[in-house]
């Protein structure tokens, strides 16, 4: 008998527990993938504040911020949009660990997409996300691929800068007020380009910026929050 799900959970058939490595891999795959079917297959709760609250995973557009310190960054902008989600009262508040938990654990198929947009923006002359990962990896203060120009205890703003356009990122967490009635985290990006390339590239990738960004936030919410830490 093969390895199979059985009511939310994975049940080896093999003898003694024995998976092929076939299986295995499938596990570990779905495991990683933090989706639905990858919710399903997990043996037990991974670290983390899982959020059951379909309301706790909706991603809703907002007005960025005018307290984010992307606001008025740039003299124009040819971007400004913000996503925010619920956070539940578990999760950490701390910026940037929502920051590199959101971009570290992002669905897999974003990685697909970037390959094909380094692929495209090489022959360009333009940074690419491999060229980034590898800055940070030598030492550099990052969050990811993305550069770290600033840290509050609320906020933390991220970007990068590049000959067709300069973007800056905004991971903040807003506290509970009027008019919501729990702690939120806004994403905002703001962009200003330099030329007609930094155009064109923006027009084309906006709809892809939109669409990963809520993804990166749903999946957050749905694979479990980083929890708060304790006091002192």
């Amino acid at each position: 008998m093969g390895c199979f799900v059985a009511r939310g959970r994975w049940v080896c058939g093999a003898e003694h527990g024995a998976c092929d490595p076939a299986s295995q891999a499938r596990r570990r795959r779905w495991d990683d993938t933090g989706g639905d079917d990858g919710a399903r297959l997990r043996t037990g709760p991974k670290p983390g504040v899982r959020t059951m609250s379909i309301a706790l995973h909706r991603v809703t557009d907002v007005a960025p911020p005018p307290h984010s310190r992307v606001a008025g960054a740039y003299p124009s902008t040819d971007l400004y949009d913000a996503y925010s989600i619920e956070l539940p009262d578990e999760a950490s508040g701390d910026p940037e660990t929502l920051a590199r938990f959101v971009f570290a654990r992002s669905p897999a198929w974003i990685g697909g997409l970037t390959r094909i947009r380094d692929a495209l923006v090489a022959g360009l002359g333009l940074k690419t996300a491999r060229r980034l990962h590898r800055l940070g990896a030598n030492g550099g203060e990052r969050v990811g691929m993305f550069r770290i120009y600033e840290r509050r205890p609320s906020e933390i703003v991220l970007g990068e800068d590049d000959k067709h356009l300069d973007f800056k990122l905004s991971v903040l967490c807003q506290p509970p007020g009027e008019a919501v009635a729990r702690r939120r985290l806004i994403v905002s990006t703001a962009v200003h380009c330099h030329n007609r390339l930094g155009r064109a590239y923006i027009a084309v990738i906006a709809p892809f910026h939109r669409l990963i960004l809520r993804s990166c936030l749903r999946h957050a919410a749905r694979i479990g929050w980083p929890p708060r830490q304790p006091a002192g």
